[in-house]
């Protein structure tokens, strides 16, 4: 199924990024606030054509606005960019006017990457990714990157994916990932978001809709840097929808781990429902993770697997899964809905379709679906 994505317009400039320490019960993570600069008319490029798209992020430099005009544009080669912008003067990609633009990678060659970005504070916003060969979106080694309203769909792998060491304060924001398959791999990796392969800290995923991918909802596979997970909602992950007779999708909402690392994540106010496998799982991942007012719902497998690691997790809410949810002894609980004693509230709506509605200036609709009118377990379904 697609999402309506509604646009979020900004002034034509570039973005600065104040991060603020905030703690709670969740512990230390990032605030991101968005500011704005104006960028100079002389770093404008605006595009209507392929090549035009191509040459202009391939050649953009420290200040650049590239300024896409509305329609579908089917690039021959991967859009790619060694350059960087600064704090001050960031790189950004952005529609031109209030069109969509959407960059469709079906002309590409086989295994080619429709976007790979290889520079830092970029920012790229309001912009469709979809039916690359391979991965959709790829942003490595990346600090001060901020990613925001984009949609990255039917990819031949990941949709979004960060990577890379010196993978620092990036923003990945009010994403739409979903209908990725990677027929070379029978649906082992194509997730809706990964930020895999790498290291770096002060990177957040907020607002982002993860769903019927072929993979997971989100993969953690390989990076060793602690990551903010903040009101994320990931459905409908590792079903065979492609008929694929080898088929290898995993399919939990938020795998937090993989290659026996030891990560110190914070995942608070995300909701996982309907997932072939587990809902939110350390997946290998021994650190002490924090794990806060998340809400499981009808996942086939544990709504919360964390059966090795050292996890603290409090006030998640876990309903209706098809394996009871796993929690070793060396995990730290307390108020969730399997601990003894917590009271469980009931969903005033378990009417999933209204996860797919428009967003409303690109952040995340308004739902009653998984609310409870508790703000003691589960997650808001709404920012924090």
């Amino acid at each position: 199924m697609s999402s309506p994505n509604s646009k979020k317009r900004r002034t034509r400039a570039a973005i600065a990024v104040a991060v603020a320490a905030v703690a709670g019960a969740t512990g230390i993570g990032l605030q991101y606030v968005l500011g704005t600069t104006e960028a100079s008319a002389a770093a404008d490029v605006v595009v209507d054509t392929n090549a035009e798209l191509e040459a202009a992020v391939a050649d953009a430099t420290a200040g650049t606005t590239i300024r896409v005009k509305a329609g579908t544009y089917y690039p021959s080669a991967t859009l790619k960019s060694k350059h960087s912008g600064t704090a001050n003067a960031r790189i950004t990609l952005e529609p031109y006017g209030n069109g969509a633009v959407i960059v469709d990678g079906s002309k590409l060659p086989d295994g080619d990457w429709l976007a790979g970005i290889y520079g830092s504070y970029w920012y790229v916003h309001d912009m469709t990714f979809q039916n690359s060969p391979a991965h959709g979106f790829v942003v490595t080694s990346s600090t001060g990157g901020v990613f925001d309203n984009l949609v990255t769909r039917y990819n031949g792998d990941t949709g979004f994916n960060l990577r890379g060491e010196k993978t620092v304060n990036n923003l990945v924001e009010d994403l739409d990932s979903y209908g990725n398959y990677d027929a070379s791999a029978n649906g082992e990796n194509a997730d809706g978001i990964a930020v895999k392969f790498g290291s770096g800290t002060g990177n957040v995923i907020r607002g982002a809709r993860l769903y019927e991918n072929a993979d997971d909802g989100l993969d953690f596979w390989a990076f060793t840097g602690s990551v903010r997970v903040e009101t994320n909602w990931a459905w409908g992950n590792g079903f065979n929808r492609w008929d694929d007779p080898d088929w290898q999708g995993d399919g939990n909402g938020f795998k937090l781990g993989g290659n026996d690392e030891s990560v110190a994540h914070v995942v608070v106010n995300n909701a996982a429902w309907g997932n072939h496998a587990n809902g939110f799982t350390e997946n290998s991942n021994t650190g002490k993770m924090q794990i806060y007012k998340n809400t499981a719902y009808d996942n086939g497998g544990s709504g919360f697997w964390f059966q090795t690691g050292t996890s603290r997790l409090a006030r998640n809410l876990s309903v209706d899964g098809g394996a009871a949810d796993k929690i070793g002894s060396r995990a730290v609980t307390a108020a969730n809905s399997w601990d003894s004693g917590t009271s469980v509230p009931s969903f005033k709506s378990t009417d999933a379709a209204q996860a797919t509605k428009a967003r409303a200036n690109g952040k995340l609709p308004a739902v009653s679906f998984l609310t409870t009118g508790s703000t003691a377990i589960g997650a808001s379904m709404t920012y924090l």
